[in-house]
């Protein structure tokens, strides 16, 4: 195929589609999504109860600029010190899985997912997602024939993520746990573990989960309400209803940006987990689909990078990268589902979107890791091409 440089000096395939620009203005848009329907969202709420229409939009605007330099410092890290210090991002990962669960925790609403920073908390189970997957992405390549061809090569992992998964019970982060074992369980099945390899495990998992379900009262009820929430509307279906009226709101084109009702105190979270829902009201169907269609590439470009990352001997990198985008996929799915009410409620928010900190932070993050990856690809492919040359006209 012929190949051309660009301005940067980088190799490029002719009618390549580039992912790298893709990653970055998909990702843009939805910040950008997030930063206006946050200030729609939240201004009632947040002028009743703080006083200050402004103080969730303001706080986001800092987060968002917080994220871009976050990303940028990410983008400037090479792949291989993700690589060399898994065994300290696994420390550091299931330390503040711990750390959450003493007296330095904060419990809001029943969980204990927080660590107050001062300006702001971390939700810890964002950090530590990233730390066990780039642990788990270092795994993978170190003992892959372990990995393949033996079962405690296979077992050992899931270890680690059965002692994670415990922690983040333990806060309790149901959600939290579901995204975290469902991409490394695709990381690993990528790296080409056999499907049947996973059967026991898929078994033990749904026993697990249903022993979690009906042995917790309120996760009970959440499944209850889930199968019939215009049953008990005014009680444990309620949150659920209130987006689904949402939904049937918005119709074709929506209300109008800032026209929403269900954000004047009928919808809980409005401007956090279900913001979806607001989204499907102001803008409607088509909105909603522009939404679905901006996570689509943005998941899509990233494993675009990884697949290439892999065909161009850079293991680690591809690895890291289908952990990274499942990640941000499966968040951003299991969001929009909980909203249309296809999923039980979790508490997930929308990647990029949602208000929080940590979970917008440590989404740039993981759009900087990808766009590293993509960036020594190309680097790689640059010398390669440039190599022949240099060679040709030394001889």
């Amino acid at each position: 195929m012929a190949m051309t440089m660009n301005a940067h000096g980088q190799l490029i395939r002719r009618g390549e589609i580039q992912p790298l620009p893709v990653l970055v203005v998909t990702s843009v848009a939805l910040l950008v999504v997030g930063v206006v329907m946050i200030s729609s969202a939240s201004m009632d709420m947040a002028a009743a109860t703080v006083d200050n229409a402004y103080y969730y939009v303001i706080r986001q605007v800092i987060f968002a600029l917080l994220g871009c330099l976050a990303a940028l410092v990410a983008v400037n890290v090479p792949i291989a010190w993700w690589e060399r210090s898994g065994w300290l991002l696994l420390g550091v990962g299931l330390l503040v899985l711990i750390l959450v669960l003493t007296p330095l925790g904060r419990t809001v609403n029943g969980s204990t997912r927080w660590i107050p920073m001062g300006l702001f908390n971390v939700q810890v189970s964002e950090v530590a997602k990233l730390c066990l997957i780039a642990y788990l992405a270092g795994y993978v390549v170190r003992r892959r024939e372990e990995l393949l061809n033996t079962w405690p090569g296979f077992l050992k992992p899931l270890l680690v993520l059965g002692l994670a998964s415990m922690l983040l019970v333990i806060q309790p982060d149901f959600g939290a746990t579901v995204v975290l074992v469902s991409a490394a369980a695709g990381m690993i099945f990528l790296s080409g573990v056999r499907l049947t390899r996973f059967m026991p495990l898929i078994a033990i998992l749904a026993g697990l989960g249903t022993l979690l379900v009906v042995t917790q009262p309120y996760r009970l009820k959440r499944v209850v309400s889930y199968l019939d929430p215009w049953k008990d509307q005014f009680d444990s279906g309620y949150q659920l209803t209130q987006s689904l009226i949402a939904f049937g709101r918005g119709e074709w084109s929506g209300v109008g940006l800032g026209n929403s009702v269900q954000k004047l105190f009928y919808l809980p979270e409005a401007h956090t987990d279900f913001i979806f829902a607001i989204i499907a009201e102001e803008f409607g169907l088509l909105g909603s689909l522009l939404v679905v269609m901006l996570f689509t590439a943005l998941v899509v470009s990233g494993f675009t990078i990884a697949r290439r990352a892999e065909k161009n001997g850079m293991p680690f990198g591809a690895c890291f990268s289908y952990g990274i985008s499942l990640l941000i996929g499966l968040q951003a799915g299991i969001n929009m589902a909980v909203s249309t009410g296809l999923l039980p409620t979790k508490g997930l928010t929308l990647p990029l979107v949602s208000y929080g900190g940590s979970s917008l932070m440590v989404t740039c993050v993981c759009i900087g890791v990808l766009a590293r990856v993509e960036m020594e690809r190309l680097d790689r492919l640059r010398m390669s091409a440039t190599a022949p040359q240099k060679r040709g006209g030394a001889s």
